[in-house]
């Protein structure tokens, strides 16, 4: 059985890394898929071809196989159908009534023996993008509309979205020999850095200034929440650094959108770089009074 060299299907040095091998693959996807070549027989061949090295490349633990055995490959995997199906031979001649009966009768007698066959089935590739949102709009859920070719996809996003998440749109990525062997779509959310608060899982954390007098004396404060403004109490002498937990005003968590995590907000007391002599005065009294 002739030898075929996986990485020179797809253009990839034998080092390449994995996000290598899944770009060169989606490149040679497009450039041979039949959709696009729909006259050229050879451009089927080769999409089938690329499918095959992709399989193969982007499972590590088939890679390390295929690059161990290297020209004895192709005779290991015909060893491994083999043996295969001479179970599968033994397991349906005591029930020939299973539900793969007809995949293995086709596979000893081909697809014209009244069974619908799977020949010339392909599985088209699977897409990536990114879809780039707002800390406020992670916080209520959001969409976005995505161009596909000549189709349009609105991609929403629940409350409560995460940094780094990964939606999959079933069946809208590279088209195969038909709707059910399309790939999917693989919607990775990023969330723009904010100005305001860092989030942590499903808290959030905010730094707030009070004035020297409300820090001394004690008071209220009012802090911006994602949800609106809340008050908050200041305690006479309240330090700087301290940080006031507001339970149930982080992020909604994401498979619990009515449970929410909780904001810190940590108290920075804002300190007059420029006094009055009036104000000076009085300091320098407290001063002595200490």
């Amino acid at each position: 059985m002739e030898y075929k060299d996986y990485y020179k299907v797809l253009g990839v040095d034998k080092k390449a890394t994995q996000g290598e091998i899944k770009k060169a693959f989606r490149a040679m996807a497009v450039k041979y898929h039949p959709d696009k070549n729909p006259d050229d027989k050879t451009a089927k061949e080769q999409f089938i071809l690329v499918n095959e090295a992709n399989e193969v490349l982007s499972d590590p633990k088939k890679r390390k196989e295929y690059d161990e055995l290297g020209n004895n490959w192709q005779q290991n995997q015909q060893y491994r159908r083999q043996q295969s199906a001479a179970n599968d031979r033994r397991q349906y001649a005591g029930n020939p009534n299973a539900s793969n009966f007809s995949s293995f009768f086709e596979q000893f007698f081909g697809g014209d023996a009244g069974f619908s066959g799977t020949q010339g089935n392909y599985k088209g590739g699977d897409l990536e993008t990114e879809m780039e949102i707002s800390l406020e709009e992670a916080f209520v859920g959001t969409n976005r509309v995505i161009q596909l070719e000549n189709e349009k996809i609105r991609i929403t996003t629940k409350p409560g979205v995460y940094q780094g998440q990964v939606l999959k749109i079933k069946n809208k990525g590279i088209k195969g020999s038909s709707e059910n062997y399309n790939g999917d779509l693989f919607v990775k959310i990023k969330i723009h850095p904010h100005p305001k608060y860092v989030r942590k899982e499903n808290d959030l954390y905010y730094e707030h200034v009070v004035d020297l007098y409300t820090a001394v004396l004690g008071g209220e404060s009012v802090v911006d929440t994602l949800s609106g403004q809340v008050k908050i109490k200041i305690e006479a002498g309240t330090q700087n650094g301290k940080t006031i937990r507001l339970k149930g005003k982080g992020m909604p968590m994401h498979d619990k959108p009515l449970l929410f995590g909780d904001m810190y907000v940590q108290l920075h007391v804002l300190i007059p770089t420029k006094l009055k002599q009036e104000q000076r005065e009085m300091f320098e009294k407290l001063q002595q009074l200490g």
